[in-house]
């Protein structure tokens, strides 16, 4: 996330610049700095976006905390306005942490179609939102990369017949630790003090996130060496994760600081071999049933790296 709120020099910041430097990929990511030219909404990328079901945003609470919430709804509830402009057409669900979103702040989403592997970053501000869903100015919009999505088709499903209780807390309960080790996917959001929120997708075989006495930490994967999240970290730990079963549409919200580990490439849990890994430490939780859709199967990414220490068995 790489263009200041309201500012359209585009460029990577500091912190995406020292990890760049540091993982040896400044060159490589200096070829990429055109994907951050200000946003224009137009033909493909219109197209992506009116045919998905399943995107999540990065933003504050009232309280000013950071979270990372689920959205979904039929083809059409992403519509693009303008080539500046995205109509999201819902809001977080009733006991989300985000249900009620203060308007007039940064806000990031990332736009997942798992069927077939493909994903799109929106960065922007929050002008609106009321019951009939939220706008959002767009600074940036760009694609990443299929790696690490595991293939899954995901079908709404109608709300639980009686109302589940949301959890809130601070500390992780056995169902939450058992949620997170069985994960292939979880997605991560981010921020800077000037470039605003970020929500970005984290992949891999089920068991790539460790739980280690109530924290949780996970390598880091190759991927297109911009590190827009890493960046963000450099610059501020604040960090926001979304878990999803999505075969029963149960979610685990955390919001915490994640701080990113250097480590010899290749020693025990450096399953790809990139000497980096992130930890993370929860400070606040919100569990329930969030999400009103469900994927019944699930064939994993051909580029899952295999787990490489004994925590794969847990």
């Amino acid at each position: 996330m790489s263009n200041p709120v309201g500012n359209t020099t585009a460029g990577f910041h500091e912190g995406e610049l020292a990890v760049q430097q540091r993982a040896g990929m400044a060159q490589e990511a200096a070829r990429l700095t055109g994907m951050l030219a200000r946003a224009q909404l137009r033909g493909g990328v219109t197209r992506f976006l009116a045919d998905r079901t399943f995107a999540a945003i990065t933003a504050r609470d009232t309280d000013g905390t950071l979270w990372t919430s689920p959205l979904a709804g039929p083809p059409g509830f992403l519509h693009v306005v303008s080539p500046t402009a995205l109509e999201v057409r819902t809001l977080p669900a009733e006991g989300d942490p985000l249900h009620h979103l203060p308007v007039h702040q940064p806000v990031g989403l990332i736009v997942v179609e798992f069927a077939t592997r493909r994903r799109l970053r929106i960065n922007g501000t929050l002008p609106h939102a009321g019951n009939d869903g939220l706008q959002v100015e767009v600074d940036q919009a760009y694609g990443n990369c299929p790696q690490y999505i595991q293939n899954r088709h995901l079908h709404p499903v109608p709300a639980p017949l009686g109302e589940e209780p949301v959890r809130h807390g601070s500390t992780l309960a056995q169902d939450d630790i058992d949620l997170i080790r069985r994960s292939d996917t979880f997605l991560i959001g981010t921020t800077h003090p000037t470039r605003g929120n970020d929500a970005s997708h984290r992949g891999g075989p089920a068991g790539f996130v460790r739980v280690e006495d109530g924290r949780l930490w996970w390598p880091d994967y190759w991927g297109n060496n911009m590190f827009n999240t890493l960046g963000n970290l450099q610059a501020d730990p604040t960090a926001a994760l979304l878990f999803c079963d999505f075969a029963t549409g149960r979610t685990l919200h955390l919001s915490g600081r994640a701080d990113l580990e250097w480590t010899r490439p290749g020693i025990a849990g450096d399953d790809d071999r990139t000497g980096r890994r992130v930890h993370f430490t929860p400070e606040h939780l919100v569990a329930g049933r969030l999400l009103p859709l469900q994927g019944d199967s699930v064939t994993a990414a051909p580029d899952n790296p295999p787990l490489t220490d004994q925590h794969s068995a847990q």
